[in-house]
């Protein structure tokens, strides 16, 4: 039986750019996953390829009458079961998963010791309150210290929890004390960041753990270490470095591109690359340039969570989420996407091979065949984004006539910090999860949701919005960060009036009196350790209970 087409995209603009990609001849992530079939006992997550003597294809049992006999067959070569394989790829998903985050950590640290230490110009500590925060929290002595002092023992502090091969990690304190104790009783702690990602690796080579329990187990120790370790770090010093993000209005979707200006997207994931274009861009002395070359100026737009973050702290516009990153190029009208790492498709060079658009890769850990490599150093940061933005520049009187901009772009707003939630709902004196406490209890506000993810091609693009909108009209406040809080966004869930259009009656009044939408941008991946710490504050606050389990608040990630 032919299977059933799954419609590509609930985005017009997509839509539409898929069918130029048609047209031009195009390959796109869309097109490959429709002719790539996945393999059907991978995706049970049952074959080994973890050594030589793979790999070993191991189906899971197909009923409940399955005989002794017939279970002895379905093992590897080396006895390994099904239900082990699968523990094993599961626990490696985890492990690479908190190796991406937590090298972003890592990344940040360095530049924030960097920056400490006067090595970095270009950058500066932008939230000194925070900074004072965590050196409270970590004990560090303030006094009369300056604040690059105090930022180097917090930045160092911070630097050893990767390394760290006994304890635990300092901000599990943040967690309720119910949560901690349970984390202790199940031996699920994490010791140091890198310890858990690299064991992980150990238990599941062959002839190590063997019990899928047990390898399962240390998945739940290897992901705390991303979301209280890695994740949170990043997050943290980010904040400290660059800003605490606050409510700021935008736009996006393909709209936002121009037919004038010299287009830029930046793409990826760590933000100090963007943080300083985002500042050369506005120089005087390139927009003149990029005016000799033809343009009207120089279009700056992001693209997945890199775009997340200079839209929370610069109110730059976002182009679109992960699957609209090749659809960027089929335009005609970009030219230069800046990569650093991190969801950034190969796909990208060929599509670019296409039209007249530069990919640009940045990063020491991440190259690309067919890129063009401008290695940023954040210790002339400014003079490695004035590179960057002449050679997108260089590239606009090379753009050809095949140009087409989608009308859609929609107006959002972002910048939902912990911090930002916190004032908002109890104010500058009383600032505290309280009052959503209270409506909880009262029953205007049915419970929290925090919908994140990335974008998948096996699925409709931003299919996602059918859950939220549900949510919402249910009276469930959404918080969101990641490809998915882009989703709502250009489908109009991101503004104040989205409230009384879309959410039930509690929440819509709820959402008028504190004046939010009731999809709130949180930020980017990263940012889901702002979502631990809200939940955190709930129970803190009280009237809920006095551990996260007890709180009405879910997590979902629908696509991936």
């Amino acid at each position: 039986m032919a299977e059933k087409e799954i419609k590509k995209s609930i985005d017009s603009a997509t839509v539409d750019m898929l069918e130029k990609a048609s047209s031009d001849g195009v390959s796109t992530a869309f097109s490959r996953a429709a002719t790539m079939k996945p393999c059907p006992i991978g995706a049970e997550g049952s074959c080994c390829s973890n050594c030589a003597m793979g790999p070993c294809r191991v189906p899971m049992p197909r009923g409940r009458e399955e005989t002794l006999e017939d279970k002895q067959k379905r093992k590897g070569v080396c006895g390994a079961t099904a239900e082990t394989i699968a523990a094993r790829n599961f626990a490696r998903m985890i492990a690479a998963g908190t190796a991406s985050h937590c090298d972003h950590g890592r990344e940040v640290t360095k530049i924030f010791l960097a920056v400490a230490k006067g090595e970095a110009p270009g950058y500066k500590i932008k939230d000194e309150q925070k900074l004072l925060q965590l050196a409270l929290d970590f004990g560090i002595k303030i006094g009369d210290r300056s604040n690059n002092e105090i930022a180097i023992d917090v930045g160092q502090t911070l630097s050893d929890e990767f390394g760290k091969q006994e304890g635990e990690l300092l901000f599990l304190k943040r967690a309720p004390l119910k949560r901690q104790e349970l984390w202790r009783k199940q031996g699920v702690v994490p010791r140091g960041i890198d310890r858990e990602v690299t064991e992980a690796m150990h238990r599941t080579h062959m002839g190590t753990d063997q019990d899928y329990h047990s390898l399962l187990r240390h998945g739940v120790r290897t992901a705390l270490a991303d979301g209280w370790g890695g994740s949170m770090i990043a997050t943290e010093l980010q904040d400290v470095l660059f800003g605490t993000p606050s409510p700021v209005a935008s736009q996006i979707n393909l709209g936002v591109l121009k037919q004038d200006e010299v287009n830029i997207i930046i793409h990826g994931h760590e933000p100090y690359l963007a943080e300083i274009i985002a500042v050369v861009a506005q120089d005087p002395e390139l927009i003149d340039y990029a005016k000799s070359k033809g343009a009207k100026g120089i279009n700056l737009a992001g693209m997945c969570c890199t775009a997340n973050e200079i839209l929370m702290r610069h109110g730059i516009p976002i182009a679109g989420n992960f699957l609209q990153q090749e659809l960027a190029i089929v335009t005609g009208a970009l030219e230069a996407i800046v990569v650093d790492v991190q969801c950034v498709m190969q796909g990208l060079a060929d599509a670019a091979s296409c039209y007249h658009t530069k990919v640009i890769t940045t990063d020491r850990r991440a190259h690309m065949q067919g890129a063009t490599h401008m290695e940023f150093d954040e210790h002339k940061g400014t003079q490695s984004a004035k590179a960057i933005l002449k050679a997108a520049i260089d590239n606009f009187p090379n753009r050809g006539k095949n140009v087409r901009i989608p009308k859609e772009k929609t107006d959002l707003i972002a910048g939902f910090s912990h911090e930002t939630i916190n004032y908002l709902l109890g104010g500058m004196f009383r600032a505290s999860y309280r009052p959503l406490n209270d409506n909880i209890i009262n029953g205007r506000i049915r419970g929290v949701a925090g919908v994140v993810g990335c974008n998948n091609p096996r699925v409709t693009h931003d299919m996602q919005l059918a859950m939220v909108k549900e949510l919402i009209k249910n009276d469930v406040l959404v918080l969101q960060t990641g490809c998915m809080a882009m989703a709502s966004a250009k489908a109009g869930l991101m503004v104040p009036e989205a409230a009384a259009k879309y959410a039930g009656a509690g929440l819509a009044s709820v959402c008028e009196a504190v004046g939010i939408p009731p999809v709130l941008h949180v930020g980017a991946c990263i940012d889901n350790s702002r979502l631990l710490m809200a939940a955190t504050a709930m129970v803190k606050d009280g009237g809920l209970g006095d551990d996260l389990s007890d709180l009405p608040v879910v997590g979902a990630a629908p696509e991936w």
